[in-house]
């Protein structure tokens, strides 16, 4: 098996992961962070919440290694592209990681809320909200729109290089840009839940597919034989 080949099951693989434990977070944490009593939710469902944040540090780690697993291959075609979908990835990530870190210091507000005896003081709901709002805008819109633009700019190197085949790329861009709509409905207030989440859907399908023909069928090699030469 060459190196190409093996780049390719890889990534497919990073694919399935990043995007099953992004899925399996939001299921974990979703009904629980849209809940009125969210204070007192957070700390009665612990398990619940530390299994989605562990879920939600493998999509970050996944996501950025998904760019830097491509660069070899992009860079061939479209250097500049390949490294900025890799900084924008990356960029992602971090994103992701400051909204996991904002659901475990939700858990600690709620813990100690919970051991004040849940006091009518409005300082905890003040805070908790604050704390839930940062976080939807580090993973719901910042992470979003990093992601948008790294994976945009491999896709469209994609789409120039035929390293798949174009109706993929294509499917991937109109994927980023219902993404990138459910970023900015929820930037001008839109709630992260229901229909806007629903969004995310055909990128998120479009990426399994990805995964599969990656693994299976690898880079188209005239593709691969053209970026060598």
């Amino acid at each position: 098996m060459n190196t190409n080949r093996k780049t390719a099951i890889i990534v497919g693989v990073l694919f399935i992961i990043a995007t099953v434990a992004s899925l399996l977070s939001t299921s974990f944490t979703d009904s629980i962070l849209g809940a009125p009593d969210l204070i007192i939710k957070i700390s009665a469902n612990q398990n619940r919440v530390i299994v989605g944040v562990l879920f939600q540090f493998i999509a970050a780690a996944t996501s950025a290694g998904i760019a830097i697993s491509l660069y070899p291959i992009l860079r061939k075609y479209n250097e500049a592209l390949a490294l900025g979908s890799v900084g924008f990835r990356l960029i992602e990530a971090v994103f992701y990681t400051v909204a996991a870190l904002g659901l475990l210091s939700l858990l600690s507000l709620s813990q100690e809320y919970v051991k004040a005896g849940g006091p009518p003081n409005p300082y905890f709901q003040t805070l908790g909200t604050l704390m839930l709002a940062a976080r939807n805008w580090a993973n719901f819109v910042f992470g979003v729109l990093s992601f948008c633009l790294g994976a945009l700019m491999y896709y469209y190197v994609f789409y120039q290089s035929k390293l798949i085949p174009r109706w993929l790329s294509g499917w991937g861009v109109i994927g980023i840009a219902m993404l990138l709509s459910m970023a900015l409905l929820i930037m001008f207030g839109k709630e992260p839940s229901g229909t806007t989440l629903l969004l995310a859907l055909p990128i998120a399908l479009q990426e399994m597919v990805l995964a599969v023909w990656l693994i299976v069928k690898g880079f188209n090699p005239s593709a691969i034989a053209s970026g060598a030469a």
